[in-house]
């Protein structure tokens, strides 16, 4: 029972906004490209094939990202219990575990188009290289948003088994909505962090946050409408949005502070209610 709560302990499994903030883009892109005149089976077997999917490769990208930053965790309060960090979980160990998440998402994987499992192929090494970027660039939010949003991609070629300009213009938008929240996320270690020698967003922008988070979600809304007027989609698209609109600069923005981690924690969590905003905005209005 021991080894069973350490695995989930590592995948963070009692943390499910770290799997929904995955499968949310997963969910946007399926929607947006299914059509929903046709039988529904398809779309909820997509659908419960992208959270099995968003939990696996999640679980998994926690791994490995506790093996590549195993030394730097045992420095960071937040982190220095982590089962890896402690040597609770031995690095093989983890990397078994890792094998065995991708095999299964493999298998989840395998029922999609031969368009989309290429893609997501393609993706892979980019998904668990994110822990690196931290190393090198004051920018790894901006790797993170290219990876974790790169599910919607996936969730639009599932169905359509190509490539259009309306789920780029989708997934640009989700990149800038990871750009602020994650940034949000970093301000829970800035101090470790900082003496320890790692970069983020929350470092280059610390004392001007508000108004990067401003620019991020301004970018998103506006690739949001962007991607909504290219798909046509009805009037109630557009008055809905305001509803996200208003999370992201009258709660988000305004509450948020920087200075207090519980805080950050909570405004970061938030963006689970703005991801499903966002799904069912774009759901009912391809339905109506």
């Amino acid at each position: 029972m021991n080894q069973v709560k350490l695995f989930i302990d590592l995948i963070r499994l009692k943390k499910p906004i770290g799997y929904m903030l995955l499968f949310w883009p997963c969910a946007w892109g399926l929607t947006l490209a299914y059509d929903f005149s046709k039988n529904l089976n398809n779309y909820i077997f997509y659908l419960i094939l992208f959270f099995l999917g968003a939990v696996l490769m999640r679980s998994a990208g926690c791994i490995v990202n506790d093996i590549l930053d195993k030394e730097f965790d045992k420095k960071v309060f937040r982190t220095k219990n982590r089962p890896i960090a402690s040597n609770r979980v031995s690095v093989k160990l983890a990397i078994f575990y890792v094998t065995v998440l991708c095999f299964l998402a493999l298998l989840v994987l395998l029922n999609f188009n031969i368009y989309t499992i290429l893609l997501a192929l393609f993706s892979m090494p980019f998904a668990f290289t994110y822990p690196l970027m931290k190393r090198f660039t004051y920018w790894p939010q901006l790797f993170l948003g290219i990876t974790f949003n790169y599910g919607l991609i996936l969730g639009w070629t599932a169905i359509k088994g190509q490539i259009d300009i309306a789920p780029i213009l989708f997934y640009i938008g989700a990149i800038f909505w990871t750009l602020g929240y994650d940034t949000i996320y970093g301000y829970q270690d800035i101090k470790d962090d900082e003496i320890i020698g790692l970069k983020s967003t929350s470092i280059k922008f610390k004392g001007t946050e508000k108004k990067f988070l401003f620019s991020c979600y301004l970018l998103l809304i506006i690739f949001l409408l962007i991607g909504g007027y290219h798909m046509n989609l009805n009037n109630f698209y557009y008055i809905m949005i305001l509803i996200p609109f208003a999370h992201l600069f009258f709660f988000q923005i305004n509450f948020f502070d920087s200075k207090k981690s519980d805080n950050c924690l909570r405004i970061f969590k938030s963006n689970n209610f703005f991801g499903l905003i966002i799904f069912l905005n774009i759901l009912i209005s391809k339905n109506l």
